[in-house]
């Protein structure tokens, strides 16, 4: 086995609480510094400390406490952004890491790493929204133009550690979304403040229509660590993940290859449970085995792109079913030759988080 694969299967080890055999930490902290997860590693060294290297432990413990002043002021930042869009008549939702902040305690805050504050408004609450902010010192960064589906503004200050990324929409493109997003939100208070949150599975849900499709994971046969991590905690959070509801959600033959490659990954690299008929079709194992291959083998990646034949037909069937051609995002919405350009392009550099 490749070493960075050997470091890959060690470091899932890991997170699952269970020490490796023979283990090359240099690999492994290398790997976990690489997927982002090194601050998730710190229940196994503080249950394991005894058997395990000081300084990788040592190590640990600095990346931890840094992320856990990191996200205090994180939260500190998000329920300002909160208060003062609350007061401008703007209830937010609150995505991927920011609904991780609010519901998670104080005392676990530390173990994701996150580097902004995805937060979702209404189209006709944007203009406020973005004044609010403004008004507590956020200057915009970027923003998509107005008539994009896809529009989104990044506003940043100086004294913070983080951006807020304002989207209003979910990740993703539309048509794999069955129902409004606010129709699976749970209001919450946060601080001083009013937010709506997505239920555990319908995070779930955009989190994996996030890697596998915006972020075009499914395609390259990228695995992200991180939000693997992210989704075993889900499943682990009171109630868990209805499995049932998650799969309901489904939308077209592509998504349930993406998303049954996502649970295959987490099935047999974190150990959760999941129902056999979510983990068993061929096609997603093919996948799988794609993204064990690719860590073993960088160079097979650009091979392997072969396999977007299996399912880029379906995709671009799906997409263009209800959604108008002019509104299309993605990859269904590039010509076929540059299709192939950009997935060459993408496949061979670095992204951050991946493997």
């Amino acid at each position: 086995m490749g070493k960075h694969s050997s470091a890959l299967i060690s470091l899932c080890h890991c997170l699952r609480g269970a020490p490796p055999v023979d283990v090359d930490w240099m690999s492994v902290i290398g790997l976990a510094n690489q997927t982002l997860t090194t601050p998730a590693l710190i229940d196994f060294v503080d249950r394991y400390a005894s058997v395990l290297p000081e300084d990788v432990c040592a190590y640990v413990r600095q990346i931890y406490r840094r992320n856990v002043q990191r996200n205090e002021r994180l939260a500190d930042q998000l329920e300002e952004a909160v208060v003062a869009m609350n007061d401008r008549g703007v209830t937010p939702v609150l995505l991927k890491g920011a609904a991780t902040l609010a519901v998670t305690p104080s005392e676990r805050r530390g173990v994701r790493l996150m580097s902004d504050l995805d937060i979702m408004v209404m189209p006709d609450e944007a203009e406020r929204a973005i004044a609010a902010l403004r008004a507590i010192g956020y200057e915009i960064h970027a923003e998509a133009p107005r008539e994009s589906r896809r529009w989104f503004v990044e506003l940043i200050r100086s004294i913070d550690v983080g951006a807020i990324d304002l989207q209003q929409a979910a990740p993703g493109p539309a048509h794999f979304y069955r129902d409004p997003v606010l129709s699976h939100c749970v209001p919450a208070a946060l601080g001083q403040g009013s937010v709506r949150i997505p239920t555990p599975t319908y995070r779930a849900l955009m989190l994996i229509i996030h890697d596998q499709i915006q972020d075009y994971g499914y395609w390259l046969g990228d695995l992200d660590l991180r939000h693997l991590v992210e989704l075993r905690d889900l499943n682990s959070s009171v109630g868990g993940l209805d499995w049932e509801e998650l799969s309901s959600h489904i939308s077209g033959g592509v998504m349930k290859n993406a998303l049954e490659t996502q649970l295959v990954a987490l099935a047999q690299l974190l150990g959760v449970e999941i129902p056999p008929a979510l983990r068993s079709r061929l096609i997603p194992r093919l996948q799988f085995v794609r993204q064990l291959m690719q860590a073993r083998f960088p160079s097979s990646r650009v091979p392997f792109l072969a396999m977007t034949a299996l399912d880029l037909r379906n995709y671009r069937r799906d997409a263009s079913l209800g959604y108008p051609r002019n509104a299309r995002r993605g990859l269904w919405s590039i010509p076929k030759v540059d299709t192939l350009h950009f997935l060459l392009k993408a496949a061979t550099a670095a992204r951050a988080g991946k493997v």
